[in-house]
């Protein structure tokens, strides 16, 4: 079993600005490559941002709502897109795998709703697929639409077999072990969340999984939204920091072994020894030898929940 080298992009988007925040993505996607990583991952919702005002906005003050997710809905992408293409592009010309949290439009339907959206791309350019948020929490279901089990996926690559959950779907068991039936290696839990009990939460998946987990997650301060944004003068004066970002990598025993980056922008890297993965299991596989079938049944509906069926 080989070593895979891996990086989390903490760095902060330009607040729903696609353009702008698609140029640093590519930036970091090289850099981290030159670095030698295979892989790199980007926290939820990072093109073009986390919509910050689910928590502060009250759901009747429009006059505060509607602007924002007009902006939102403006610069969030679809798949495939123009701007997919360039992500593509940069993943090949670089010659590493990519994962990123994105706002997507329901390019299927109305093409005027939003998930929440972990984009896939191989180190040749190639979209390997996608995963929907199945659950927006609390104030999230303003700006979210729930995904549905037919992007509960997972992709079998060079490097291991890629998949992950976005945020508090990590609490979620069932969907869990849905990623540990397939054979998650390397599972990426990009998210909003931070803190000691979501620490707690990531080592947990990892030692429950025995797979590596990528906590990625973006450092954001008040003075990154936009002064035209009416909703920010809802902030107190002093406060500087809305999210610390704290992006961690962990190993299939649950122990930290990169990070947490605090309080910055950068590139965390870690170094994941694959073999890892199997010596986890010979004791504990929960998709495995501790499923017991013939106690407990598992399915997942997997056919997609679509608005519309064209014939």
């Amino acid at each position: 079993m080989k070593n895979i080298k891996v990086s989390i992009a903490q760095i902060t988007p330009v607040f729903l600005d696609k353009e702008a925040t698609i140029n640093k993505a590519i930036t970091a996607i090289h850099e981290a490559a030159r670095n030698c990583a295979s892989l790199i991952v980007f926290p939820e919702a990072f093109l073009p941002g986390y919509p910050e005002w689910v928590w502060l906005n009250p759901p009747g003050k429009k006059a505060l709502t509607n602007p924002v997710y007009e902006t939102l809905l403006e610069n969030s992408i679809s798949i495939p897109d123009e701007n997919t293409e360039k992500l593509g592009k940069a993943a090949k010309e670089a010659g590493i795998y990519v994962a990123m949290g994105i706002n997507e439009r329901n390019r299927e339907a109305s093409n005027a709703s939003i998930y929440n959206t972990l984009i896939y791309f191989d180190d040749k350019g190639n979209i390997l697929g996608k995963h929907r948020k199945l659950v927006p929490t609390s104030g999230e279901r303003l700006v979210w639409a729930p995904g549905d089990g037919s992007t509960l996926e997972v992709f079998d690559t060079s490097i291991g077999k890629l998949g992950g959950l976005i945020c508090w779907e990590n609490y979620m068991p069932l969907a869990r072990n849905a990623m540990y039936a397939k054979g998650t290696q390397i599972y990426m839990a990009p998210t909003w969340d931070y803190g000691e009990v979501w620490v707690s939460t990531l080592r947990h998946v990892a030692k429950e999984g025995g797979l590596f987990v990528i906590g990625a997650c973006m450092p954001m301060k008040v003075s990154d939204i936009p002064d035209r944004f009416e909703f920010k003068k809802q902030y107190d004066p002093a406060k500087e920091w809305i999210n610390p970002g704290d992006s961690i990598v962990i190993n299939p025993k649950g122990d930290i072994i990169a990070g947490p980056l605090h309080r910055e922008e950068g590139i965390l890297y870690a170094e994941l020894d694959m073999a890892l993965v199997a010596h986890s299991k010979w004791s504990l596989d929960v998709a495995g030898h501790y499923a017991r079938p013939d106690v407990f049944k598992f399915s997942v509906n997997r056919k997609p929940n679509n608005i519309m069926d064209e014939e």
